[in-house]
């Protein structure tokens, strides 16, 4: 238990490499690995720019508590309304819709070399 990777050791891969993030053209897509909750177990909420998910699964057989937490903040609008998640075979996605005033933002910049 003195080992300094105890922690990762103890609790796996959940919060460590368990997700990916990527930008599509027209959405911000967030997979999550969450294999042994339930439905029902997983919390998604949106808040000024923030992407919130909570899981929390009791094993009463076992009683154990397994616990998932994690933030994300988004450097672009979001549409909000359209935000979806979907959960299956232990993965969770999130789809987060860029409005389209917000696709084409931005400039070019320079490649010297």
């Amino acid at each position: 238990m003195d080992s300094p990777d105890f922690p990762s050791r103890f609790f796996g891969s959940l919060g460590r490499g368990d997700y990916e993030l990527y930008e599509e053209e027209d959405a911000f897509v967030l997979t999550i690995e969450m294999p042994g909750f339930e439905t029902d177990d997983i919390t998604v909420t949106w808040d000024e720019g923030v992407l919130n998910i909570a899981g929390e699964h009791v094993n009463e057989d076992r009683g154990m508590t397994r616990t998932y937490h994690r933030r994300f903040r988004f450097p672009k609008d979001i549409v909000e309304e359209d935000i979806t998640a979907d959960y299956n075979n232990g993965v969770l996605e999130v789809t987060l819709p860029i409005p389209e005033e917000a696709l084409y933002s931005g400039r070019e910049i320079e490649v010297r070399g």
